[in-house]
C-alpha cells in the first residue's frame, strides 16, 4: 500500500478514537440534569425532524408513482428544426 491510503485510514481511526473518548466522558461524568426547557427543545426538534423526514418520503413516493421520475420521452415531431 502507498502512504496516502494508510494516512487516511490512520486519520479516520484517530477521529473515531476521539469520538469514542468524548462519548465515554459525556456518558460517565456527573453533571446537572437537563432543565425542562431542554427537554421541550429536544422533543420539538425530534418531532419537527420526523415531520420533515416523513414529508420528504411522501413526496418521493408521490413523484415516483405519478411518473415524475421517468425519463423524458421526445417524439420526432417535437424537436425544433
Amino acid at each position: 500500500m502507498r502512504a496516502g491510503p494508510i494516512t487516511i485510514v490512520v486519520a479516520l481511526l484517530v477521529i473515531l478514537a476521539g469520538a469514542a473518548v468524548f462519548a465515554y466522558q459525556g456518558l460517565t461524568l456527573p453533571g446537572d440534569p437537563m432543565p425542562t426547557e431542554g427537554w421541550i427543545a429536544l422533543t420539538l426538534g425530534v418531532v419537527f425532524s420526523l415531520i420533515v423526514g416523513v414529508g420528504l418520503m411522501v413526496l418521493v413516493f408521490y413523484s415516483s408513482r405519478k411518473g415524475y421520475d421517468e425519463a423524458s420521452q421526445f417524439r420526432s415531431d417535437d424537436r425544433p428544426e
